[in-house]
C-alpha cells in the first residue's frame, strides 16, 4: 500500500486576506505509514484542502504522488535557481548588468512545479520574469547570466538581456506587458492545427492581467478551442502597485468568462505540479483552454531598480519569507519525511552554490559580440532584406 502524507494548508488562497496570509501555518504533517527507502518508489501525499479552488470546474484531486528522487529534484532545481537569482542581483549591483533585471526570487516554485509536470513537446511562453524557466527549458545558467552581461556566449548571443531569452520549446522572456499571452494563444493554435498532442502554458503577471489583448487571446481560445493554459503568476504586486488598487476582481482564475479556472498555491512546489498537471490533461483531453492562476510572492522589487519597500512593508516581506517560503517549505516535508537528512540538504545546497559560482565566472570570461553583429539576427534566416537602413537614411547597412 502507498504512504499517504498530510501536508500543512495553503495560506495564500480562499478567500483570504494579505494579512490571513502571513499567519503562521498551524496544522502539522500527519504521516500516515512509512515513507519507502527506495528512491524512486511512489507515495502519496496528501495536500490541504486550500491548496486549489476552481472556477466552473472541480479543483485538482488533492492525493498526489512522488518519489524521493522527484521531491530532491525538485529540491535542488528551486535552490539553483534561487542561487542563480541572487548572483544576478550582485552582478546587477556591481554595474557589470546594466538596464532591465528583473527577478524571480520567491516564485521559484511555479517554474520548478510547472516543468516538473509537462513534457518538452509542451511549449512555454512568459514574462520578463524569466530566468528560472530559461534554464529548465534547455539552456544554461551560463547561458542566462552571460545574456545578463551583455556577452557572446548569453543564450540569445549577449543582444536580448534579462527580457528576451529563447530556447526551442520556451519562447520567451518578453518585454511588453502582457504581449506573450496573444502569442502563447498563436502557439496552442499551431499545435492544434498541426494535431500535435501537446500544449502550451501562456504566463503572464497580475499587474499584465487588465491588458485588452490578454482578453482578447482568451476571446480566441475559447472560440477555438486551444489547447492552452493562461497562467498568471499572482505575486501580489504589480509595479509599485498592489493588486487590490489596479485590479476590480483579484481573484484572476475567475476572468476567464467561459473559460474555467483553477486557483493554487504558488508557494508549494507540489500544489503547483498537480495543478499544472490537471491543466495539461484538460487541454490534451480536447476541454480547450484553462485558466490557472498561482497565488505566489516576490521577495525583491518588480526589478533592480525597484526597491520594493514604498509600497508594502519590509516586515511583510520578511514575514512571507521566514512563514511561506516554497524552498523551506519543501526543506521541511523532507526532513520530517526522511528523505533527506539536513547534512543533505546543506550539500545540495553547497553544490548548487558552487555551480552557479562556476557559471557567473565562465559568464564573466565569454566577450562582448563585435560591433559588426549590430545588424544581424533581426531577420529569420533566410528572409533578410538585401539592406537595411540604419539610424538616418544615408545609413545603408548590407549583410
Amino acid at each position: 500500500m502507498q504512504s499517504v502524507l498530510r501536508l500543512r494548508p495553503s495560506l495564500l488562497s480562499k478567500r483570504v486576506s494579505l494579512a490571513r496570509a502571513l499567519q503562521t501555518a498551524a496544522d502539522s504533517t500527519q504521516l500516515a505509514e512509512a515513507v519507502p527507502e527506495s528512491h524512486s518508489t511512489p507515495f502519496r501525499a496528501r495536500l490541504h484542502e486550500d491548496s486549489f479552488r476552481g472556477f466552473n470546474c472541480d479543483a485538482p484531486g488533492f492525493d498526489v504522488e512522488v518519489t524521493k528522487e522527484s521531491l530532491l529534484k525538485m529540491y535542488t532545481e528551486m535552490t539553483t535557481m534561487r542561487r542563480m537569482e541572487q548572483a544576478a542581483d550582485a552582478l546587477y549591483r556591481s554595474k557589470l548588468i546594466r538596464g532591465f533585471c528583473h527577478l524571480a526570487i520567491g516564485q521559484e516554485a511555479v517554474a520548478v512545479g510547472i516543468e516538473h509536470s509537462i513534457t518538452k513537446e509542451d511549449l512555454v511562453i512568459t514574462s520578463y520574469r524569466c530566468h528560472p524557466f530559461a534554464v529548465l527549458r534547455g539552456g544554461t545558467i551560463t547561458g542566462v547570466l552571460a545574456e545578463l552581461l551583455g556577452r557572446k556566449d548569453g543564450m540569445s548571443d549577449g543582444k536580448g538581456g534579462s527580457m528576451h531569452i529563447f530556447t526551442e520549446r520556451f519562447f520567451g522572456g518578453n518585454g511588453i506587458v502582457g504581449a506573450q499571452v496573444p502569442l502563447g494563444a498563436g502557439l496552442a493554435f499551431a499545435q492544434k492545427y498541426r494535431e500535435q498532442p501537446a500544449m502550451t502554458f501562456a504566463l503572464y503577471g497580475d499587474g499584465a492581467a487588465n491588458q485588452g489583448q490578454v482578453f482578447e487571446a482568451f476571446n480566441m481560445a475559447k472560440l477555438w478551442d486551444l489547447p492552452c493554459v493562461f497562467v498568471c503568476e499572482n505575486n501580489k504586486y504589480g509595479m509599485g502597485t498592489s493588486a487590490e488598487r489596479s485590479s476590480m476582481n483579484t481573484e484572476y482564475f475567475t476572468r476567464g468568462d467561459k473559460i474555467p479556472g483553477i486557483q493554487a498555491n504558488g508557494m508549494d512546489v507540489m500544489a503547483v505540479a498537480q495543478a499544472a498537471r490537471f491543466a495539461r490533461d484538460w487541454c490534451i483531453s480536447g476541454k480547450g483552454p484553462l485558466l490557472l492562476e498561482y497565488v505566489t510572492y516576490r521577495y525583491g522589487g518588480h526589478s533592480m531598480s525597484d526597491p520594493g519597500t514604498t509600497y508594502r512593508t519590509r516586515d511583510e516581506v520578511q514575514k512571507m519569507r521566514s512563514t511561506q517560503d516554497p524552498i523551506r517549505g519543501l526543506q521541511r516535508y523532507l526532513s520530517e519525511w526522511g528523505v533527506a537528512t539536513e547534512e543533505d540538504l546543506k550539500a545540495i545546497d553547497k553544490e548548487a552554490k558552487a555551480v552557479v559560482d562556476k557559471a557567473v565566472e565562465e559568464a564573466k570570461m565569454s566577450t562582448e559580440p563585435p560591433a559588426s553583429e549590430l545588424w544581424t539576427d533581426i531577420y529569420y534566416a533566410g528572409t533578410e532584406p538585401p539592406s537595411m537602413r540604419g539610424r538616418e537614411r544615408e545609413e545603408i547597412h548590407r549583410y
